[in-house]
């Protein structure tokens, strides 16, 4: 099978272009486009960096939430922008299945919008409500097998990685799970500590105190990894599932038609910013990994998420609902 590590295994960090002569950019404030509401991973992520940007471009640094359609709006709201590096985008990385989900996209992220950075990283964990009769991975697949469409799972949006990761491993086990979308993080997190559903896939620093408290079970981790916060959680691979592995990753896109001289920019400052200890650990502590790729590590990123999560997509047959 072809996993996602396999694709990304000739994919270097910090793959910066050669230096060139510096374009005189920016001119003007640069706004870093969300396209989810305030306090999500890629808003948190562009605040951190926005707070450094600031000085290091000597010009303001404005955060734009612009959230719809599953970050479909504020994604094609940049591919639409004037290409002169004054306008980019935070995606996250359910980008890539837009469009597989959607056959009237308005823009194709491959073709329309360039990559400038990888900046962050990071696995989810699988929770389950305590009524849920299982304490790991295997037990869940036993209890799916037993009640065939009864074990539900919450997502942040149709298409989002909280669909589409529990998606891909109910088919790998071979088991039926009824997916429950909600509009956004927090009404999906607020439906499994409710028991309104039986699992969910989510982001280990929204669920670390609920899970010590008690409030949820964690079944394992997403990552090739343990979650440094939650050590004793396995990963759903060493738990009988070794190709499975599912990251969202954050990073900033540009206009595809952004000169080449302003791209480079943009990348050498946002990767030297990584580098800093400062910058790194805010963005640990906000419960992300460092991943300081450059635009061509960045692409082949997001050209291998596109082979796993578009076959995937298609192979399912999933769709908008």
């Amino acid at each position: 099978m072809t996993t996602r590590r396999s694709l990304l295994a000739s994919a270097p960090l910090l793959a910066a272009a050669p230096a060139a002569a510096q374009p005189a950019w920016p001119t003007r404030p640069v706004r870093l486009v969300v396209p989810f509401a305030p306090g999500g991973p890629s808003d948190v992520c562009a605040r951190i960096l926005a707070d450094r940007l600031n000085t290091g471009w000597g010009q303001p640094v404005v955060i734009e939430n612009r959230p719809g359609a599953g970050g479909n709006i504020g994604a094609d709201a940049v591919a639409k922008a004037a290409p002169d590096g004054h306008t980019l985008l935070v995606p996250a990385s359910s980008i890539i299945a837009a469009p597989f989900l959607v056959p009237t996209l308005p823009f194709d992220p491959m073709r329309d919008l360039a990559p400038v950075a990888e900046v962050v990283d990071y696995p989810m964990v699988v929770l389950a409500h305590p009524s849920v009769q299982a304490s790991n991975m295997q037990e869940l697949v036993a209890l799916a097998r037993r009640s065939p469409g009864e074990v539900t799972y919450s997502s942040a949006g149709v298409g989002n990685t909280s669909h589409l990761a529990p998606a891909l491993f109910a088919s790998m086990a071979g088991v039926e799970m009824t997916h429950v979308p909600y509009a956004g993080a927090a009404p999906s997190q607020a439906a499994i500590l409710g028991g309104q559903v039986s699992i969910s896939f989510n982001n280990p620093l929204q669920s670390v105190n609920s899970i010590r408290a008690g409030q949820l079970k964690a079944l394992g981790v997403t990552g090739k990894t343990r979650w440094r916060d939650l050590p004793d959680v396995p990963t759903i691979a060493e738990q009988g599932f070794p190709d499975y592995e599912a990251i969202s990753w954050i990073g900033l896109l540009a206009p595809a038609a952004t000169p080449e001289g302003v791209l480079a920019k943009i990348e050498r400052d946002v990767l030297a910013l990584l580098r800093d200890e400062a910058v790194a650990n805010r963005l640990r502590t906000a419960g992300f990994e460092v991943q300081p790729r450059g635009r061509a590590a960045y692409r082949a990123v997001m050209e291998a998420d596109t082979t796993l999560w578009g076959g995937f997509i298609q192979r399912a047959g999933i769709r908008t609902e």
